[in-house]
């Protein structure tokens, strides 16, 4: 796992994908000012958690004894903002927790067909 002990949370994300990398710029931006973040591509990972990491972003939690993944470490990275906060309650909770889901799964199957997506977004097969 990258190594976090110490820092604030880290978190990964594919590099290789200019629509993730936009998204995560985004997040320094005006969500998480100062916040780590790793491309999975250059992360120290566990085997299981780099194979995780190519199919949604992943939060790791500063102890490294817990990883959040898609909709989870985004609604935990909202939660930490005091204008994002309501979002984040909302994605950690019914029915917003399921409608989330749902809809990170659709925005990373379609990635790259998003603003600034390229065939190197795409995960998994033809969709």
């Amino acid at each position: 796992m990258t190594t976090t002990e110490g820092r604030g949370p880290v978190l990964v994300f594919d590099g290789d994908c200019a629509f993730c990398s936009s998204s995560v710029e985004f997040l320094q931006r005006h969500v998480a000012p100062g916040i780590a973040t790793v491309p999975w591509q250059f992360s120290d990972l566990a085997p299981a958690e780099r194979d995780r990491a190519q199919r949604e972003v992943l939060l790791l939690h500063p102890d490294g004894r817990r990883v959040w993944g898609g909709v989870d470490a985004i609604a935990v990275l909202l939660l930490e903002s005091p204008a994002w906060a309501p979002a984040g309650w909302a994605l950690r909770r019914a029915p917003g927790r399921a409608v989330g889901a749902a809809v990170y799964r659709w925005v990373a199957r379609h990635r790259h067909r998003m603003p600034g997506g390229t065939p190197a977004c795409r995960v998994g097969g033809p969709t």
